[in-house]
């Protein structure tokens, strides 16, 4: 082993050694025991989010129980927008003239991304003047606008197979803080311009922007397009149908810092079902009771998915008041999560400070041992 090498695995060491400690010491888990939540006030109101193309869309509401159950649970409508259709259009109308509340889930076309992210806020722009004709065409009435800010998974499928690109684009974007500024600021225009209109906006935001939060970092919007952004109010997804084992705890845990809450999956889906499988009743109710304890909406991903499984009658006649207990064992999982997830935000955004650590310390080493070896020379001869 040279010289190099023995002083840069020391380095590696050394630094390893830090951030353990470093990590250990900020991020240690809380004790972790069942929990239990009393009977909160009155039931959340319900928003239920739909995601249907046009026909899939109107054959849904062709069953006229649907409407009326919705009506009957004074439950919302969160319409994703991926067309701009007089079907869609027409079934807007009818939630209209129902009184159902409706909310205009902006998205995009799939070619441009569908979510919205720091990739496409221009893309944003145009479709709101695209929303707003289409709306003035069609004397729709909307409770409020939801922008949904995810990453581009288009994008990085695309990568996937070439992942030195993927590595590359990645790298670039660690760095490439301006993006951040940008689409933070072409976003706060946008809302801004909704808003002088009339509208209340909604943003809704993976739980993992909270950590970020926590953690005084921008690690997670540039290296995947979030952008940290608020309207009117924030709507935090927490999907327990993701990891089943972590129960509710997700939504406890996440629930004091969310403005609102949406819960799912309900929807089926064969591509994933083997490994995301959908909610079920139990597992629903469980969620939404804790959700109610930090949220006065509840929002619920999906309405396809409630009505399939017949969840809407349940939901008619399901018991509010009632305590529920969150397993120890799922607290303790969760805790871990967000543990680990403030770890990999510490380490990510210090990262360049540990990069150039070692190559200090490296430098240092092989310039003692240099020094040694050349005044060991000299004391020889």
């Amino acid at each position: 082993m040279t010289d190099v090498e023995r002083s840069l695995r020391t380095s590696l060491l050394v630094i390893a050694v830090v951030i353990t400690l470093c990590a250990s010491e900020a991020f240690a888990l809380p004790f972790a025991g069942d929990v239990l939540l009393s009977p909160p006030a009155p039931p959340p109101q319900l928003m239920f989010a739909c995601e249907l193309g046009t026909p899939e869309l109107q054959a849904l509401f062709a069953d006229p129980e649907v409407i009326n159950d919705l009506r009957d649970l004074h439950a919302g409508v969160a319409l994703a927008l991926g067309d701009l259709s007089p079907g869609r259009a027409e079934v807007v109308r009818r939630l209209n003239q129902s009184g159902v509340p409706v909310t205009a889930w902006m998205a995009l076309p799939m070619n441009q991304g569908y979510y919205l992210n720091a990739s496409n806020a221009p893309q944003a722009v145009t479709r709101f003047v695209e929303f707003q004709k289409w709306t003035a065409d069609n004397h729709l009435q909307w409770a409020a606008i939801g922008l949904d800010i995810e990453p581009n998974i288009q994008e990085f499928a695309a990568m996937r197979n070439h992942q030195l690109r993927l590595i590359a684009t990645l790298v670039a974007r660690y760095f490439e803080t301006g993006r951040v500024k940008r689409a933070r600021a072409e976003y706060a225009a946008l809302i801004r311009q909704m808003q002088s209109q009339g509208y209340t906006v909604e943003t809704y935001q993976f739980p993992f922007i909270a950590d970020e939060r926590d953690a005084h970092t921008t690690l997670l919007e540039r290296l995947f397009g979030l952008v940290d952004v608020r309207g009117n109010r924030e709507v935090l997804m927490l999907y327990t149908s993701f990891n089943h084992v972590m129960d509710s705890a997700v939504v406890w845990k996440y629930g004091p810092e969310a403005q609102v809450i949406a819960v799912g999956s309900t929807n089926s889906n064969p591509e994933s079902d083997a490994q995301f499988p959908p909610l079920n009743w139990d597992e629903l109710s469980h969620d939404l009771l804790v959700a109610s304890h930090f949220s006065s909406v509840v929002g619920v991903y999906s309405l396809e998915g409630c009505v399939r499984q017949g969840f809407l009658p349940r939901l008619k006649s399901m018991n509010w008041n009632q305590p529920v207990t969150i397993p120890a064992a799922a607290v303790m999982k969760v805790n871990q999560l967000r543990s680990r997830i403030h770890a990999v935000l510490w380490v990510g955004t210090n990262l360049p400070y540990f990069v150039l650590a070692i190559f200090c310390l490296t430098a240092w080493w092989i310039w003692r041992r240099r020094s040694r070896k050349k005044r060991t020379a000299g004391g020889l001869g």
